[in-house]
């Protein structure tokens, strides 16, 4: 499935959060400041108050919003793909690695920081979550329909661990070879439930 790339320059909103997202990937929630972060991007630390509440705010506008954006790409790709499930799962594995590969800040992020998150947007980013894993169990329930659903589910999960790995792994591979050995990977695991 291919996306439209954005031509436009990313509004200092998104600047914001994404050095905020760095910054705290790198040194902790606790562990930077408004000053930093306005400092990344060019503006002083009170001049991202014109943008954000706080800290606080940022983090919960990363996390709810990275949940937000998983589920929406992954109902977009389920509807070009009606109909075949095949298709449908390699464009969910594909877009999942696009994230693991983009937003490795992010993975780190939720990883360390959620929480921190309010309950209300700690419940938000679960519900979001959920929902992302019964697309994902749906369609590997419907290729491999002899597989017990606490085994397709538990699949699931390794895939997303398997991917969401990638700030870890410092391998020297090339952003291709990275996305081959991964599909390769998540078809693989997931093709266990085949036995």
């Amino acid at each position: 499935m291919t996306t439209t790339a954005r031509t436009d320059a990313p509004t200092r909103r998104e600047q914001i959060l994404r050095e905020a997202a760095r910054l705290f990937a790198e040194r902790g929630f606790h562990g930077v400041g408004v000053d930093e972060i306005g400092a990344a991007v060019g503006i002083s630390g009170p001049g991202l108050y014109r943008h954000f509440p706080g800290k606080d705010a940022m983090l919960a506008e990363l996390l709810v919003g990275i949940s937000e954006r998983l589920l929406d790409g992954g109902r977009m790709r389920a509807g070009a793909t009606t109909g075949d499930p095949e298709a449908l799962l390699g464009s969910l594995i594909d877009g999942h690695i696009d994230f693991a590969l983009d937003d490795r800040p992010l993975i780190t992020l939720h990883d360390r920081e959620l929480d921190r998150l309010k309950d209300e947007d700690r419940k938000r980013v679960r519900q979001l979550q959920r929902q992302y894993v019964e697309l994902w169990v749906t369609v590997v329930r419907e290729l491999y329909p002899d597989a017990a659903e606490s085994e397709v589910r538990t699949a699931v999960h390794a895939v997303f661990g398997l991917l969401n790995s990638t700030p870890h792994l410092g391998v020297p591979l090339s952003r291709s070879e990275m996305e081959r050995l991964l599909r390769n990977l998540a078809h693989g695991a997931l093709g266990a439930l085949a036995a």
